[in-house]
């Protein structure tokens, strides 16, 4: 009886989980023949229209980001499986509509902004995210010159870029989106309330609204089925619900009342949190390019014949390139272990609305800047070792600069690196290796002598860095062993 009670207590167990298994089996499948069909040679025009035909499919939902991260990250990842194939525009102008422009409506929409997703999704409108500014550069969030001022009269925001500085620079999808979440300075009556975020409508119809300017940076080494624009603002009108106001708000009558809802709590810190999940998507494009480019050029190899001495042989067996095959397999292997833990601990924080610990914010970041890096370092040593093939058209090398946006995208290796170092800096007690701690001494006693001490010692600053990645991924994953630096993280 009490063996029966157990396999009926284990079968109930049991059902739910296949049934999750095979329904994500079955989407899979249904995903992989949807992105199949995707193009890169159309302009990018119809390269938007196959995006605003997918997302009508409704097989990855606007809210899944939420909801179901688990599907998000997979279809992010399948997706990228095409990156040697397309290049990088696509993904790029995918992860740009579902992460940053969905996800900070997620993020700080209330609910009732957050049920328009819905009829966006229905209606293939596609969305863009106007955070970066030509003078705030590689600083984008920590810098934002356009304005957003309050006209209690009309219950409106007037947006205003005051100057080339202020546009807003490289949006993907700018050319075309519909709508965008622009990231602007809340101002009532004079006074600066800082960063938030406005869904704005950029297109009626295909038309541009009043009062806001487009212009395209221009041709790019790879992934130009992308539009990349600058846009400026010029006293476009944008009406009160267009703030996204889960923790703020603006009361009309009598010139305006800022309203702050959480305590401790702001719009541009919950944007900020559309960098973690856009970091782990990232790191996977970058791992799930580089076991694509791999698997192609070995499947050359082996097909290749050579000539040798005492007979044919391919050119697989030559000792390097052997080698490199063996070599990053082990290493991909490990970074699929630590990215995929950060994902899993993620997800939770997603699905519970948490903000991220901020052990866990760290580990995302040293996941990103480990990811990239080893896997342009890992396609590179490819591209070297293989001969005259990776010359050649239509084999993957072409769409290297894939890796280089996933090097700059949702934090540069280099910035996220001197904010690891600069809060590894501010710790006083003792923590890491001795050589970790060597550094953290050797910059707090240099940093005494004025602001220019960083810069002077930017080799021991990233050194710094590479220590706290190194830590992190250890810790979080003792059991895949030591890490690797990469070439590009490695002093000049």
């Amino acid at each position: 009886k009490t063996s029966r009670l157990k396999n009926s207590r284990q079968a109930s167990r049991s059902g739910p989980t296949k049934r999750f298994f095979t329904a994500m089996a079955s989407w899979k499948e249904q995903w992989i023949e949807a992105v199949s069909k995707i193009r890169s040679d159309l302009g990018y025009e119809n390269s938007a229209e196959q995006l605003r035909i997918l997302q009508k499919t409704g097989l990855l939902k606007l809210t899944d980001l939420k909801d179901d991260p688990s599907k998000f990250f997979e279809a992010h990842r399948l997706l990228a499986r095409h990156a040697p194939q397309l290049g990088p525009g696509f993904w790029i102008r995918f992860t740009v509509h579902y992460n940053l422009f969905a996800g900070s409506v997620l993020a700080v929409g209330d609910d009732d902004q957050i049920k328009q997703l819905d009829s966006i999704q229905k209606s293939g409108l596609l969305g863009c995210f106007g955070l970066t500014e030509k003078l705030a550069g590689v600083n984008s969030g920590g810098v934002v010159n356009t304005t957003a001022d309050w006209d209690d009269k009309t219950q409106e925001f007037v947006l205003v870029s005051p100057d080339v500085g202020a546009h807003k620079n490289w949006i993907s999808q700018g050319l075309v989106g519909d709508l965008a979440v622009v990231v602007a300075d809340l101002r009532i009556d004079g006074k600066r309330y800082g960063p938030h975020a406005f869904l704005t409508e950029l297109r009626r119809d295909g038309k541009p609204v009043p009062n806001v300017e487009f212009g395209d940076m221009g041709r790019k080494t790879v992934g130009n089925d992308l539009d990349n624009a600058w846009i400026s603002f010029n006293g476009a009108r944008v009406p009160h619900a267009a703030l996204l106001r889960r923790f703020a708000d603006v009361k009309p009558g009598s010139g305006g009342t800022y309203i702050s809802k959480q305590k401790g709590l702001t719009n541009m810190a919950m944007i900020g949190q559309r960098l973690f999940t856009g970091r782990v998507a990232v790191a996977w494009a970058a791992i799930t390019f580089t076991r694509k480019l791999y698997e192609m050029t070995r499947t050359y190899s082996d097909n290749k014949t050579c000539w040798g001495p005492k007979g044919n042989t391919s050119l697989t067996t030559v000792p390097q390139l052997k080698n490199l095959y063996v070599r990053a397999d082990d290493i991909l292997k490990k970074l699929e272990t630590f990215v995929g833990q950060c994902e899993k601990e993620l997800s939770v924080c997603l699905k519970a609305g948490d903000v991220p610990p901020v052990k866990l914010q760290d580990a995302i970041a040293c996941a990103k800047i480990l990811a990239s890096e080893t896997c342009i370092d890992l396609c590179f040593r490819l591209k070297q070792d293989v001969g005259s093939y990776a010359l050649m058209g239509d084999t993957g090398f072409e769409q290297m600069d894939f890796l280089q946006a996933c090097k700059f995208a949702e934090g540069d290796s280099r910035i996220l690196m001197q904010k690891l170092a600069r809060d590894r800096v501010k710790v006083t007690t003792p923590v890491g290796s001795s050589s970790e701690q060597t550094l953290a001494a050797d910059l707090q006693a240099a940093m005494k002598s004025g602001a220019t001490a960083w810069d002077e010692n930017f080799d021991k600053v990233y050194d710094l860095a590479w220590h706290v990645v190194k830590r992190n991924v250890e810790g979080m994953c003792p059991a895949i062993g030591g890490v690797v630096q990469p070439v590009g993280l490695s002093k000049i």
